[in-house]
């Protein structure tokens, strides 16, 4: 709806408390509510396309992120996050750092995200393990074309290669990589199509061959 967008805007100017208790049914009404009807009539497509993830319609504990930012750390104290985040977690995402579906909404930056963000040690490890041990394999996910003419692979990198990998690798630089995602933006007229969960289902189900050689190489089901 163009109110969600709306809020967003409205929110981005007026980050405090006093006006978002004063505009709360809004958020709830254009934002929290939406959010949680798409997160439930996406479920079934979910489990067409791997069994191995959730899509859990709460506002706490759930696949909707939560609109209050945690400042305790961070030099920006203002208390809202100005984007929608939904995030359709595998099964095994609490016991280990696997990878996921998510989709942002954001004025002039909504996007849909794919893949493993910020990986700890040993699932970084094992993923560049898999990278090294079948080269051809992760060729075949990361360039198939469905794949690619969707998402853009970004986040993070090393400088260097990491510890025993040569510079001249013929996979370095996928090696250095620290985050393995692939991104594809959204505009806002594509997030308010009545057709984009359908389209969004469909970049999920042209992720999944990189989501499935993602889940293996960490060692969880696809």
């Amino acid at each position: 709806r163009p109110a969600l967008f709306a809020f967003l805007r409205d929110l981005a100017k007026n980050n405090d408390r006093d006006w978002f208790q004063a505009h709360k049914a809004r958020y709830e009404s254009h934002v929290k509510d939406p959010a949680l009807t798409f997160i439930s009539d996406f479920g079934p497509r979910l489990r067409t396309i791997s069994p191995h993830f959730d899509a859990i319609p709460k506002a706490t504990g759930g696949s909707l992120f939560r609109i209050y930012r945690d400042t305790r750390f961070a030099k920006d104290k203002t208390p809202y996050k100005t984007h929608l985040g939904i995030q359709f977690r595998h099964k095994q995402a609490k016991d280990v750092h696997a990878p996921g579906f998510y989709l942002g909404i954001e004025p002039g930056a909504s996007m849909i995200g794919v893949g493993i963000w910020h990986p700890d040690g040993p699932s970084l490890a094992s993923l560049r393990a898999a990278i090294t041990a079948d080269g051809r394999g992760w060729r075949r996910v990361r360039d198939d074309p469905g794949f690619r003419e969707r998402f853009t692979l970004g986040g993070e990198s090393l400088k260097r290669p990491p510890r025993g990998i040569s510079a001249d690798h013929p996979f370095v630089d996928d090696l250095k990589r620290k985050d393995f995602v692939g991104y594809a933006k959204l505009t806002q007229a594509q997030v308010l199509a009545p057709d984009f969960p359908a389209a969004f289902a469909a970049h999920c189900s042209a992720a999944a061959p990189f989501v499935r050689w993602l889940c293996q190489a960490v060692g969880v089901p696809f």
